[in-house]
C-alpha cells in the first residue's frame, strides 16, 4: 500500500544525540520514533521512493542542553525502510526548537502541531512531505 503525504506525528520525550547517547538509548529513541510514525499509517504500507522534505519542531519542557543539529541522524534513520527507502532520499529538513517561553505564534498550524503546542512535557513534531520545495519561495 502507498504511503500518503503529508505525514505528521508526535514523539514523545527528548531525543536523543547521535554523538552522545549510549546504543541502548538511541536504539530505544529511534525505536519510539517508528513506533510513533506508524500511528497513522496503512497496514503493510510499502516505503516511499520519493524526494522528502521533512520538518522537526522540537518542544523541550526545559532549556535544551546540546545543539539542536544532533538530533536529527538519529530520528532520520529510523524513518528508513519504514517511511522512505533511504535516508538519501531526504532533500530537505528543517530543525527549530522552541523553549519554553520561545514559541512561535502558528499562523494556521495543523491539529498536530497544536497538539505539540499543547503538550506537557517535551515533545518533536515531525512532518514529512514528498513535496521537497513546497514553501519555497
Amino acid at each position: 500500500m502507498e504511503l500518503l503525504f503529508p505525514i505528521e506525528f508526535l514523539v514523545e520525550g527528548t531525543p536523543v544525540s547521535f554523538q552522545r547517547g549510549r546504543p541502548e538509548s538511541k536504539n530505544e529513541w529511534k525505536t519510539r520514533v517508528k513506533a510513533a510514525s506508524s500511528l497513522g499509517l496503512p497496514a503493510g504500507h510499502s516505503p516511499s521512493n520519493a524526494r522528502i522534505a521533512v520538518i522537526l519542531y522540537y518542544f523541550p519542557s526545559e532549556p535544551m542542553q546540546g545543539d539542536v543539529d544532533n538530533i536529527v541522524k538519529l530520528v532520520l534513520d529510523a524513518l528508513c525502510d519504514h517511511i522512505y527507502d533511504d535516508d538519501a532520499q531526504v532533500d530537505r529538513i528543517v530543525v527549530q526548537r522552541f523553549e519554553p517561553g520561545n514559541v512561535f505564534g502558528f499562523v494556521s498550524p495543523s491539529p498536530t502541531l497544536e497538539e505539540a503546542l499543547r503538550h506537557q512535557g517535551s515533545v518533536l513534531y515531525m512532518r514529512l512531505s514528498d513535496d521537497p520545495f513546497e514553501d519555497l519561495i
